[in-house]
């Protein structure tokens, strides 16, 4: 009951709104708004029958595993569930295949097994072209490596959802500051002094945003951006980054369900 108050008092243009419920014995039945344009599953997996039964405990495969210990949910439940969704997007996969080996059942356990061994190139999802360019491939192991932080199995370790939503925008604003990757022509002409200016306003500005970005960011580690860009293009198969083999603590926390149920009372 606590989950259904909390869901039903939260409005957000992302989110699916909980409209009403039956607590009747025999008749448990939550009643969404409806999804004209269909789920992340549907789009996925399109005409495939990839039907998922919620069970009392929850959906099967994006539980906190940390539940089945000590029967409490917290904020971090919902960071873990996120990691799912985040590797389920990456992968194309479903969440739970008994079509997989015995032990890759669990999307969130094949990916931990590949992203913490090096080998999140084995699971990316084809259809988003990795190697289309040098930014696009490292985007996607980028967040392959928030999603291996999010699915840690101690709560403690993982990130708090405002940080994995700052860490998706620097990922996304990473697109403008990748050293000597440039969008323009490459044979553009700076004769003129005015092209000289713009350039000299465009390079401060560039590295104003940098400068902004490199500031707000939490956990991914210092990397020779160049060196790494350049392995990509390579062809060169990167190995997991360091970083997710490493012990990391949240320095935040988001809000609790309990701060949530009290504003929602």
């Amino acid at each position: 009951m606590n989950e259904i108050k909390l869901l039903s008092s939260v409005s957000h243009p992302n989110l699916v709104r909980l409209l009403g419920c039956c607590i009747e014995s025999g008749e448990q039945i939550l009643v969404y708004e409806f999804m004209p344009n269909g789920t992340l599953c549907q789009h996925l997996h399109l005409t495939e029958n990839s039907h998922v039964s919620t069970a009392p405990q929850g959906t099967p495969g994006y539980l906190d595993p940390q539940y089945h210990q000590y029967f409490h949910l917290s904020d971090k439940s919902d960071v873990y569930s996120f990691g799912v969704v985040l590797v389920e997007i990456i992968t194309g996969l479903k969440v739970v295949d008994f079509s997989r080996p015995h032990s890759e059942v669990n999307l969130a356990a094949l990916a931990i097994d590949r992203i913490g061994r090096g080998g999140v190139d084995d699971i990316i999802d084809p259809y988003l072209e990795p190697h289309r360019d040098a930014w696009t491939l490292s985007s996607i192991h980028n967040v392959a490596e928030l999603a291996f932080r999010c699915l840690a199995f101690h709560r403690d370790m993982r990130p708090s959802m405002t940080e994995v939503a700052q860490e998706l925008e620097n990922i996304r604003l990473s697109a403008w500051i990748v050293p000597d990757v440039y969008l323009g022509s490459p044979g553009r002409s700076s004769t003129s002094s005015g092209d000289d200016e713009d350039d000299g306003r465009s390079e401060k500005s560039l590295a104003t945003k940098k400068a902004s970005i490199e500031s707000k960011r939490l956990f991914v580690p210092e990397r020779n951006q160049v060196e790494y860009l350049s392995s990509l293009e390579e062809g060169v198969k990167d190995s997991s980054p360091v970083s997710v083999q490493d012990p990391w603590f949240s320095e935040q926390s988001s809000p609790s369900s309990n701060s949530l149920l009290g504003n929602a009372q």
